[in-house]
């Protein structure tokens, strides 16, 4: 049995980024709090919680005066706002890719209306509509294209400003925008496809060894943007299975198989991916 290991696979610069400073934060404080999981991850959510990370969900949650986490993804301008009013000492460990994206929509608000394609519950996308103003629309979806178009018509807006989450797919992005402009012509638009790098490159590779194998293993959190989307790409190419760890491999499905392909989310630590390798190379 051969085994293909994605070279890409695990932690992206901002999750480590996060992490370590998380972890270095942790030996000089107590009693920290987080908004929101700082990765979509369980096993480190749940040793940082073991730590003495308390997370939450609503910065209303924070006690006042307290230091706080932000994470990765980033969060919109009122609660920067809300924590200054609590008092709260902020530690901001926002990826700065997300940070860029923040910058360019808050810079062409005044002037174009705003298309940002991703997951509309998705944390980064909702801190990244905050910076943006009235005059923007979420595209998740196919159907969301005709919506989003009547109400950049109904603002008589002469600039349309395409975005897209950092984390989004590239096929589904170049897609949407292509029809997009299929049907608008009477506006000037900008395109940003401001996907980061280390997520593009993920899913070219996810492409590639997805169509060499005869079985592939996607390892990331259940509730991961970015393993959902390397899941969706790699089993258009052959069968997969979306893992969290080595505890939910089928081992007697994966005898059948002569060529095996792993890959793994941008919050998947090397461990678990490692611990993945070492069980299926065990055949």
């Amino acid at each position: 049995m051969e085994v293909v290991v994605g070279k890409l696979s695990g932690f992206c610069f901002g999750v480590n980024n996060a992490i370590n400073k998380t972890e270095e934060l942790l030996k000089l404080e107590k009693n920290i709090y987080c908004l929101g999981e700082i990765i979509h991850n369980k096993q480190v959510i749940d040793k940082l919680k073991n730590e003495g990370i308390k997370f939450i969900e609503k910065i209303e949650e924070a006690a006042n005066g307290c230091k706080l986490i932000i994470r990765a993804h980033g969060v919109a301008p009122e609660v920067y706002k809300k924590a200054k009013e609590k008092n709260i000492q902020l530690f901001d460990f926002t990826c700065p890719k997300v940070l860029k994206l923040h910058e360019q929509v808050n810079d062409v608000k005044k002037d174009s209306y705003i298309f940002l394609i991703g997951e509309k519950e998705h944390p980064e996308i909702i801190g990244t509509q905050g910076f943006a103003g009235r005059n923007i629309s979420i595209i998740q979806d196919e159907n969301d294209i005709d919506i989003a178009i009547k109400k950049l018509q109904s603002s008589h807006m002469k600039k349309l400003y395409i975005v897209a989450q950092t984390t989004a797919s590239v096929q589904k992005f170049n897609m949407y925008t292509e029809k997009i402009l299929e049907q608008i012509n009477d506006v000037d638009i900008e395109i940003n496809k401001s996907i980061c790098d280390s997520t593009r490159l993920r899913q070219e590779e996810a492409e590639k060894i997805s169509k060499k194998v005869d079985y592939m293993i996607i390892i990331g959190g259940k509730n991961s943007s970015n393993t959902q989307k390397l899941y969706s790409i790699a089993k258009e190419n052959c069968e997969s299975i979306h893992i969290q760890t080595k505890e939910d491999l089928d081992i007697e499905k994966i005898k059948k198989y002569s060529k095996i392909g792993i890959t793994a989310g941008a919050s998947t630590p090397k461990e678990i991916i490692k611990n993945v390798e070492e069980e299926i190379k065990k055949l």
